[in-house]
C-alpha cells in the first residue's frame, strides 16, 4: 500500500540515498520542506542545483572549488609544505587547527578489497608537484587505518626515491583519557611515536 502521494514517494527514495538518512529521517525533512514557505526551498532546491553547476575540483589540489584554484591554493601567505590528506572532509578537519601549509586530497586511499590502485588516486598529481613547486616538506595525513596505512607507505617510498622531507602524522593518546580505557594497538602507537621532552 502506497503511504503518500507519488511525489512524495519519489523523494522519499531519493533522500534515503544520501548518507546517514533513514526511511524516519526522510520523512522528517519532507514534512519539514512542506511546511516552509515557497522561496525557502526554491533556494534550496537553487543552492543544490548551484553546487553540481559550479563547484568543481582544484587543478592543483582537488579540494572543492568555484574556480581553477581553491581559496586556499590562492592564499600566497601559505607556507610551502603539503598536508597530504585521503579527503577534502579530512582538509577541513585539519585546516581547523589553522595549519597554514597546503594540502592535496587524494579522493581515497589504497585499498585492495575495494580494488583501488595507487594510480586511481590523486598520487600522480602530488609528485608532479613536488617536482614543480618548491615544496619543503610533505606531511602524509592519511587516516590510522589499514588502508592509510599502506597509502602512506607507498607515498613515502615514492618521497624516499625523490629525497624530500615527509613525516607522518602522529598517532597516540587523545588529550583528557585515561589510559585504563585506551586499547592496546592506540597504546602501541603511542610509546612508539613517543617523544623527547
Amino acid at each position: 500500500m502506497v503511504l503518500y502521494p507519488e511525489i512524495i514517494e519519489r523523494l522519499l527514495e531519493k533522500l534515503k540515498k544520501l548518507p546517514g538518512i533513514g526511511p524516519k529521517s526522510a520523512e522528517r525533512i519532507i514534512y519539514y520542506l512542506i511546511q516552509q514557505k515557497d522561496a525557502d526551498v526554491i533556494s534550496l532546491g537553487e543552492a543544490i542545483i548551484s553546487l553540481k553547476n559550479k563547484v568543481k575540483l582544484c587543478r592543483r589540489c582537488f579540494n572543492f572549488s568555484e574556480g581553477e584554484l581553491c581559496n586556499i591554493c590562492l592564499d600566497e601567505k601559505r607556507e610551502n609544505i603539503i598536508c597530504v590528506v585521503e579527503e577534502v572532509k579530512d582538509l577541513i578537519s585539519i585546516e581547523k587547527t589553522n595549519f597554514k601549509g597546503r594540502y592535496h586530497v587524494l579522493w581515497g586511499k589504497i585499498s585492495i578489497l575495494d580494488n583501488i590502485k595507487p594510480e586511481e588516486l590523486k598520487i600522480p598529481q602530488l609528485i608532479e608537484r613536488i617536482k614543480n613547486e618548491k615544496v619543503e616538506e610533505v606531511i602524509i595525513a592519511t587516516n590510522p587505518t589499514m588502508e592509510g596505512e599502506n597509502t602512506s607507505i607507498y607515498i613515502s617510498e615514492i618521497l624516499k626515491k625523490i629525497g624530500i622531507k615527509h613525516s607522518r602524522l602522529a598517532i597516540g593518546l587523545p588529550v583528557g583519557s585515561e589510559l585504563e580505557y585506551i586499547d592496546t594497538q592506540t597504546l602501541k602507537k603511542a610509546i612508539e611515536g613517543r617523544r623527547e621532552l
